[in-house]
């Protein structure tokens, strides 16, 4: 009796790993002129500013999550600039080719040139939350950018899971 209950909790632990295992994901996007920004220079040292963007997004490598592919999206930004470099922090929203959407908080850094145009952009997010069967997906990853003329093309890597279907 006792053997059957180790198997039984064995194979319990095995389909429970199974469940939430992580899936890999990875997917390229760019992100348009913020519409709208605002900045504000905070006062305390010459060049130091705070900001807040709007872009809207599209992904020319979508990423894919349960069958779906991501379309379009839009970030969020808040920004704390001093000299060539930002520290970000936002968030995302895509929507998937089902009408789901994804959410995710990220965090990062941002490098300007002395002209104030944008050099690269890495930094780690997180999902927040979704819809529809994407309403509770949890997961990280890493991002990384660099200017291409003007635009930036962001990589973003990372894994995700789901609650097993029932």
């Amino acid at each position: 009796m006792k053997s059957k209950i180790v198997v039984a909790c064995a194979l319990g632990f095995v389909f429970a790993a199974a469940a939430s295992a992580q899936n890999k994901i990875s997917g390229t996007v760019s992100c348009g002129a913020p519409d709208p920004a605002y900045s504000v220079e905070a006062g305390d040292r010459p060049g130091h500013t705070l900001s807040l963007t709007k872009s809207s997004c599209t992904w020319s490598t979508p990423m894919q999550i349960e069958g779906e592919k991501t379309k379009e999206g839009s970030d969020v930004t808040s920004g704390d600039a001093s000299g060539e470099k930002s520290r970000s922090i936002g968030y995302h929203v895509s929507t998937m080719t089902n009408g789901d959407k994804i959410f995710v908080h990220y965090t990062g850094t941002d490098v300007m040139s002395k002209d104030g145009k944008p050099v690269s952009t890495s930094g780690t997010w997180s999902f927040s939350g979704g819809t529809g069967k994407l309403k509770v997906i949890a997961g990280k990853g890493t991002y990384k950018g660099k200017a291409d003329g003007g635009n930036m093309p962001v990589e973003v890597e990372g894994e995700y899971t789901l609650p097993a279907k029932k």
